[in-house]
């Protein structure tokens, strides 16, 4: 069929940059281990935190759902697709951040799309970190508001853009909790601190954060202990929560809004049973297992010691998420190919996902993993590492 040559044409410059990669199929559960091509790898691409994928209760949850409640809801949740245990996740989750309520949105991108849509209008500014998530860039895409972008996790560059913006009618600042390619943790008590200042809306997506800082993994605003002072709590159930969708914690009011005004809320039909039952059992699982979120964090201290003393440059990581940045787009994806030849999967990244030059192979450890995987992860890297000059 003809009409799409310009987009081919697009395609034909990526294979030619060794750029161009094709999606991989895994053949087994998502665990510390998975089978690609018939050959089991060492998983270290998975946002699988907690191994809550698979965990017992949460399989038990789900297949008890959908015994109960059947596959589907077949409605949205304003006309007759609210079931009771909908409600019943919105309130435990705003009980598990500290804030007077929650809404459960399809998947923590729509979250961000149907915030930042719902609430912002030609009066107002979104002030954004230069490195937040594509979600929170799409959503802000969305607005009427004006737009300004701070230098990443620059306090001083934030306070400027706070007083040349003072004249708006909010202003609202928008960051990630942990920033998913380089796997820092943003300064939320500085960046708190201004916004009580100049009087603006702090806005925190917490994705990477939820089930992996905070007591009992709930984020990086309880991390820093700002429980009642961040406005709107952005989360997501899809990463170490194990499941699927994403969640907005806040005010009784903000969340009334939502419902009448968020659009993806509005035109998406609800979770199914078994996603809504196996999420619920997740939140009660990080309250009566929190030696997985300790098991998180050994393993992370372990294996990113072990890259440090390897040479690599691992960048400014503060969390299980931890970037070995290469620099080549090309390189990136050919070191992430040579380790999977080596039992290991570590997808490489490259642009457009981050800049130009700043292609990695992006690690993500998990509860899940032993000392012994770990250990063969990094000789796997050593091997590579060395073979292709990184090291």
């Amino acid at each position: 069929m003809k009409g799409f040559e310009y987009l081919q044409e697009e395609l034909d410059v990526m294979k030619k940059e060794a750029t161009y990669r094709k999606l991989i199929p895994l053949q087994s559960e998502q665990s510390s281990k998975i089978v690609v091509d018939g050959k089991e790898l060492i998983q270290l691409s998975s946002n699988n935190y907690l191994g809550l994928t698979s965990h017992s209760r949460l399989r038990k949850a789900a297949v008890e759902a959908i015994e109960k409640f059947g596959a589907g809801t077949g409605s949205v949740r304003t006309i007759a697709g609210t079931f009771t245990m909908h409600v019943d996740l919105e309130k435990k989750l705003a009980k598990f951040k500290h804030t007077e309520a929650a809404l459960v949105f399809q998947s923590g991108f729509t979250t961000n799309q149907g915030v930042l849509s719902a609430i912002l209008s030609a009066q107002d500014v979104v002030i954004s970190d230069e490195l937040n998530h594509a979600s929170i860039i799409d959503g802000i895409r969305l607005t009427k508001a004006a737009r300004k972008v701070y230098k990443h996790v620059d306090m001083e560059d934030l306070e400027r853009v706070l007083i040349e913006t003072k004249d708006y009618r909010k202003q609202l600042i928008v960051t990630d909790g942990i920033f998913s390619m380089d796997g820092n943790i943003a300064p939320l008590p500085e960046i708190v601190a201004l916004a009580e200042k100049y009087d603006a809306i702090v806005m925190v997506d917490d994705a990477h954060a939820s089930g992996v800082l905070g007591k009992n993994g709930r984020g990086s605003v309880n991390h820093f202990g700002l429980d009642g002072r961040v406005h709107i709590q952005i989360g997501t159930l899809s990463k170490a929560i194990g499941v699927l969708g994403g969640y907005v914690a806040s005010s009784q009011t903000l969340i009334d809004y939502l419902m009448h005004k968020g659009r993806p809320f509005l035109f998406s039909t609800s979770h199914p049973p078994a996603v809504t039952m196996a999420c619920m059992e997740a939140i009660d699982v990080l309250l009566e297992e929190p030696e997985l979120i300790e098991k998180l964090w050994d393993n992370t201290r372990f294996f990113k010691t072990g890259l440090q003393e390897l040479r690599f440059n691992t960048g400014k990581s503060k969390s299980p998420i931890t970037p070995i940045i290469v620099g080549s787009e090309a390189l990136s994806h050919q070191f992430s190919d040579r380790l999977k030849e080596y039992g290991v999967f570590a997808q490489g990244i490259a642009f457009p996902t981050v800049a130009k030059g700043q292609a990695r192979v992006r690690t993500i450890v998990t509860a899940q993993h032993s000392k012994e995987e770990l250990q063969q992860a990094l000789d796997a890297f050593e091997k590579a590492g060395r073979e292709l000059g990184i090291i």
